[in-house]
């Protein structure tokens, strides 16, 4: 593995989005303006709920938009990633040059960890300024969190990746529409009781759904429920491992029948 081709394609992301104003409104303003709606109905909800309640309910809330924003990121940024070297045309120069999939692989994982590293701290910041949210009492309680919704991003980017490759650039709304599409179904914003019996079984398989659970108990109750990380932490290796057998089947199919042109006509 060369480092130099893993550090050139980081690189080559991060000056991207440091000289693009529009790439660094995607990165900073949409979770801006999405704090502020949650915030301004947290504050509102917290006029009608009862006061004992109302600290619970505000960390609750605005921890559970906070992480879902790093695990949207980090899905995002991996896939634009490799987006920008199609909509650039330089994809295939990418697949020409001595660059393996895994180095590909992980200088995007690199971007995603940069950018949300940077967003993390810049929305926790503005929800201390602005709502006095002060995210860090939970101290390490959130470390096995963050690393799994990062982790579950990246894999569900991977997917992203195997789809643009297969159906061309037409496939980028994807990259947008995955996390949406998971949202109703990973209890970000409430618990799994409220699910019919047959969608708590079904939601089971997802890693998001026992992230936010698992995150909800540690708030409330002040204590890492290790069950509930112990299965996200499994379900993410192997999604991770479903993920990139479904690239390389898609990068085989890609080759052997021709797709790939589609990603420079398209």
């Amino acid at each position: 593995m060369n480092r130099l081709h893993i550090l050139g394609l980081f690189y080559r992301n991060i000056i991207l989005i440091r000289r693009s104003g529009p790439k660094l409104f995607g990165l900073f303003g949409f979770v801006t303006v999405a704090l502020l709606l949650w915030g301004f109905l947290t504050l509102w909800l917290q006029d009608l709920a009862p006061g004992e309640a109302v600290p619970d309910f505000i960390i609750l809330i605005l921890s559970a938009f906070i992480f879902w924003s790093l695990f949207d990121l980090s899905q995002r940024s991996f896939g634009i990633s490799f987006l920008e070297e199609v909509w650039s045309r330089n994809v295939i120069n990418l697949f020409a040059a001595p660059v393996k999939l895994s180095e590909m692989v992980l200088g995007f994982v690199m971007v995603g960890v940069a950018q949300a590293f940077l967003a993390f701290f810049y929305v926790t910041t503005l929800a201390f300024l602005l709502y006095a949210l002060n995210i860090w009492t939970l101290g390490f309680y959130i470390i096995p969190f963050f690393v799994n919704i990062l982790v579950f991003g990246w894999a569900l980017g991977v997917v992203t990746i195997g789809l643009v490759v297969r159906f061309g650039p037409s496939a980028d709304i994807l990259a947008f529409f995955i996390p949406f599409l998971l949202l109703p179904f990973s209890a970000v914003y409430y618990p799994i009781s409220v699910y019919p019996p047959v969608l708590q079984t079904i939601t089971f398989a997802l890693p998001t759904r026992h992230m936010f659970e698992g995150m909800r108990t540690a708030i409330s109750e002040g204590m890492i429920p290790w069950q509930e990380v112990l299965w996200a932490t499994v379900l993410n290796v192997v999604f991770v491992v479903l993920a990139f057998l479904f690239l390389y089947w898609m990068l085989h199919l890609a080759r052997t029948r021709g797709y790939l042109s589609r990603l420079v006509h398209d």
